[in-house]
């Protein structure tokens, strides 16, 4: 599905909710409404950007491919972030790959419109850049965690960030798919998942996982998901805090 964007799609998305109403009028001509597959990809490693996508109900994975064919996980974006930052940063294209990891809908923004707005220095290009702090401490913390911590905790930590980012309990995902995104390899998914279905975490079954009990995984994860989050926390809900005092 394929539909012009309308002020009311801006709510979806935590950074594009946060624009005035005559940012959102300047945009909206341009803007687009797209409802994304699993396994659609946003755009390739090295390829042209064309578009900054503000994901709504999808969640978006940023993936590097090895030249042996392996693949890992740098980040991800759902309803609270954007993909295609480079557009803004002064870049044209990036070495890695953009694939919706669970199915949803978008927002997404030509370019020369993105540009345009984020060069008015108001409140898009403040949100974008606070965003993109953001998007660094975790691709920083995703890179020590793949380094130091367990795949169990990997798992842990990659469910609850899904799991923030989507409505419902439910993530439609192989366990081949999840040890790309990880970086690790299908059996040690596969023996990490089923510790966490025994201890009645998780319910795993023909692709899709639910999570049973939240807390519990928060009990499991290693410290980088609350750094991640809590980082995020910080340069938003602060930001908010000083808009509404002023």
């Amino acid at each position: 599905m394929l539909r012009a964007a309308k002020r009311q799609d801006f709510l979806e998305n935590n950074l594009l909710r946060s624009l005035s109403a005559e940012e959102c009028a300047r945009l909206c001509p341009s803007t687009q409404y797209i409802s994304l597959t699993l396994g659609y990809v946003l755009y390739e490693s090295g390829g042209l950007l064309e578009y900054v996508y503000f994901p709504t109900t999808c969640v978006v994975s940023c993936l590097y491919t090895m030249h042996d064919g392996s693949t890992a996980e740098m980040a991800l974006a759902g309803n609270d972030g954007a993909v295609g930052i480079a557009l803004f940063l002064g870049g044209g294209t990036v070495p890695h790959r953009a694939v919706a990891q669970i199915a949803g809908d978008a927002i997404r923004i030509p370019a020369r419109s993105l540009q345009a707005e984020f060069a008015r220095n108001g409140s898009l290009q403040h949100t974008l850049l606070r965003y993109t702090q953001a998007l660094i401490i975790q691709i920083s913390q995703t890179a020590v965690c793949n380094r130091l911590h367990s795949v169990e905790k990997r798992l842990c930590r990659w469910l609850l960030l899904c799991h923030d980012r989507v409505n419902g309990t439910e993530i439609a995902m192989t366990q081949e798919y999840i040890a790309n995104m990880l970086g690790g390899r299908r059996e040690s998914v596969t023996v990490a998942a089923g510790h966490l279905q025994d201890m009645e975490l998780i319910h795993y079954s023909r692709g899709h996982i639910t999570i049973l009990d939240r807390k519990g995984l928060e009990m499991m994860v290693c410290e980088c998901y609350r750094i991640v989050e809590d980082e995020y926390d910080r340069l938003f809900l602060a930001s908010h805090v000083s808009e509404v005092s002023k």
